[in-house]
């Protein structure tokens, strides 16, 4: 059921390097964003809006019947964007859940988002996340994958300890494929904006660990796949072919960016 206490923003914006105008390439006849919108939709938790810099990409949401909000084009992290979207869409405090779904998962469950909010049920959980075991083998030594190690609290629940590129736990046992996909509570949202990047954050280039370093508490939600994440042209012809179409860019804006 939708709350009006929860807020599903995705970020997005045209500049990606492997990539330029991603969220506006043509996948079965419709944007990219357009899909991650209707699946966020379709998982009935709260208001969905996407968060860009791009007029183009806003159009291309509001044709669909969906909402977007424009944001400032010098934000240094889908978090820093997703906080002024909060403040321009709620500045009285009625939400206390944000959910920060990337724009480029154009395959993600609308179960597997409703499952991101199960950790917040404990007080003691700042931000919950999602992950799924690793079972290609190449995907444990690709330090394209991010790996979380965590401490098992249930069957499909982890208190994470720490993410890493690298190869890890090591040693025999399952691995964890961490999904980009966040709830945060308010206040720790808040919190985390405010915080410098932290070491271990610059030295993996990964956002995550600046809230453990900080001694946030992040609980992972352990689902059954990884959805797709489109990052360069092969992961585009992947997700056409999942997703049923074929096609170029939607309009001449997917080169926007450029």
């Amino acid at each position: 059921m939708t709350r009006a206490d929860t807020l599903v923003l995705i970020p997005a914006r045209m500049a990606a390097t492997r990539l330029m105008g991603k969220p506006l390439k043509d996948i079965a006849g419709q944007p990219m964003i357009v899909h991650v919108w209707r699946r966020a939709m379709a998982a009935e938790i709260g208001r969905v809006v996407v968060a860009t810099d791009t007029v183009e990409i806003a159009a291309a949401v509001t044709a669909q019947g969906g909402e977007a909000v424009m944001t400032r084009p010098d934000h240094p992290s889908g978090s820093d964007r997703i906080f002024e979207a909060l403040g321009a869409l709620d500045p009285g405090g009625a939400v206390t859940t944000i959910l920060n779904i990337q724009g480029d998962l154009p395959t993600i469950a609308p179960h597997d988002i409703r499952a991101v909010l199960a950790p917040l049920e404990d007080p003691a959980v700042d931000i919950a996340t999602l992950a799924a075991e690793i079972r290609v083998p190449d995907e444990h030594t690709n330090p394209n994958v991010v790996k979380v190690v965590g401490t098992a609290l249930g069957p499909q629940r982890l208190r994470a300890l720490y993410f890493t590129r690298a190869t890890a736990p090591y040693g025999d046992g399952p691995r964890y494929h961490h999904i980009g996909l966040y709830a945060y509570r308010r206040s720790a949202l808040t919190r985390f904006v405010a915080l410098p990047p932290s070491p271990l954050e610059l030295r993996e280039k990964l956002e995550q660990l600046r809230a453990l370093e900080a001694g946030m508490r992040i609980d992972v939600t352990v689902v059954d796949s990884v959805p797709l994440g489109v990052d360069t042209p092969h992961d585009l012809e992947a997700a056409r072919r999942m997703l049923g179409g074929h096609g170029g860019d939607h309009t001449d804006a997917g080169r926007a960016g450029s």
